[in-house]
């Protein structure tokens, strides 16, 4: 599902194309952070520094708009694969190979070769609202404490980081919106060149779901809910954050697999299942834990 050119104006209206077919299963390491809209230090702890102040670059304010490719000063791999570049996606998406313009979020896998973290895949749109924000970064003071989180969650795994990519979508709106609500959210990517690992932040989500994907103008919920996950672009290795693409997503931010509300991490280059529980589903609530 594709918009039509950046620098046309687009009517509100739902929005037309091909869906790409879902199929097969994955298992991946899992292991799961939080903050709000100003930036860096005055959200909390549970976000990583970001924002003008830490030398992030600003994508463009373009719905369904993408950052220019990104050259990594560390390759990183992912599901296997080496990538030497990436792209940051308005719509709540990193990707390797190619940017990502869909709006509405098809259910993994998704068997088009494309590999992509989804930290929350839904339809932002940054013109009305809110900035995303990025840089690759080898600052000591942030490694160690990117290095502390990963080895206090892997604790098999001796773990110091050498290089950083940090994404933050701050306070973004969603298409369609006629309210003031916004999401804040962020994934981090690390390594020390042997081993990769990503964490996924959520520190306030409001909205779920854009009103092109039949959400509500005026809540930004009902319809195609955002999905959360990893997407390696086969039909075998993939992974989807329990309450993706449902109403419960808008809880993400009290889930977790590292025992911190709002915080997911895995290692991603060799994936396999942590020993830990995976999350269950409240009853009383119909949250997920």
């Amino acid at each position: 599902m594709w918009d039509t050119p950046l620098d046309v104006e687009q009517p509100l209206v739902p929005h037309e194309g091909s869906r790409m077919l879902p199929s097969g299963v994955f298992l991946l390491l899992i292991l799961g952070s939080v903050v709000d809209t100003n930036t860096s230090s005055e959200k909390g702890s549970l976000l990583y520094p970001y924002g003008p102040d830490q030398g992030d670059q600003t994508n463009p304010k373009h719905d369904d708009g993408t950052s220019e490719r990104i050259a990594l000063f560390t390759p990183f791999t992912f599901y296997g694969k080496t990538h030497e570049a990436l792209f940051v996606n308005n719509n709540g998406v990193i990707s390797f190979d190619e940017p990502v313009r869909e709006y509405t979020p098809d259910p993994f896998p998704l068997v088009d070769g494309r590999s992509f973290v989804a930290p929350y895949w839904a339809d932002v749109d940054n013109v009305l609202g809110g900035d995303i924000f990025y840089r690759q970064t080898t600052n000591e003071v942030l490694l160690g404490d990117i290095s502390r989180d990963i080895n206090q969650y892997f604790p098999e795994t001796l773990f110091t980081a050498t290089w950083a990519f940090v994404a933050t979508w701050d306070h973004v709106a969603y298409y369609g919106s006629t309210s003031t609500k916004g999401n804040t959210f962020q994934a981090v990517l690390t390594t020390d060149s042997k081993t990769f690992f990503i964490i996924l932040n959520y520190w306030d989500i409001q909205w779920t779901t854009g009103a092109a994907s039949d959400g509500d103008a005026e809540t930004g919920l009902g319809g195609i809910a955002a999905h959360a996950g990893f997407n390696s672009g086969d039909d075998t290795n993939f992974y989807n954050i329990p309450g993706s693409q449902t109403d419960a997503i808008i809880n993400i931010t009290a889930t977790s697999n590292v025992n911190v509300p709002g915080r997911w991490a895995f290692r991603v280059d060799n994936f396999q299942l942590m020993g830990v529980d995976p999350p269950k589903m409240n009853e009383d609530s119909d949250c997920w834990l």
